[in-house]
């Protein structure tokens, strides 16, 4: 059987249309994920009034999870090349393999336990009335509504 160009121009412009739909159904859940990332600051820093005492200690609170984050996301980042590395050398599921993974979740793992623990260090800064708005906010944004 042969394949003619008309098959393979077809191919290529199906193969072009679905690559620019994957990239731009990407491009969407990247943005729909900041705009929830951002709601919590923006509630957090705009909408709550906080008072000069509860924005210091917030910010203060804000600068230790950056920097406990980004090593934790360091960690992720060496684990995953430590994976890269392992399924060029092995190209199986090795133990090398496994071993990236585990060091992958268990930062992923540690990175979530300390998020929690970040909204609940500046959710107990807030007054009762603060602390209701917050928390809708963050129901909001683990739970959607309607997703």
């Amino acid at each position: 059987m042969r394949i003619g160009p008309g098959l393979i121009l077809a191919a290529i412009l199906l193969t072009g249309l679905g690559g620019a739909v994957g990239g731009w159904a990407g491009v969407q859940y990247g943005l729909h994920q900041a705009r929830d990332e951002a709601s919590l600051d923006e509630v957090l820093h705009h909408q709550l009034n906080l008072t000069p005492a509860q924005n210091a200690r917030i910010e203060a609170l804000e600068t230790g999870f950056h920097t406990r984050r980004r090593a934790l996301e360091a960690e992720m980042e060496a684990a995953n090349r430590d994976l890269a590395l392992a399924l060029t050398r092995q190209h199986s599921y090795g133990p090398e393999a496994r071993q990236a993974i585990g060091r992958f979740h268990a930062a992923m793992g540690a990175l979530q336990e300390a998020t929690v623990q970040h909204i609940l260090a500046m959710r107990a800064v807030l007054t009762p009335e603060q602390a209701k708005t917050f928390d809708a906010t963050i129901s909001e944004t683990l739970a959607p509504a309607g997703r």
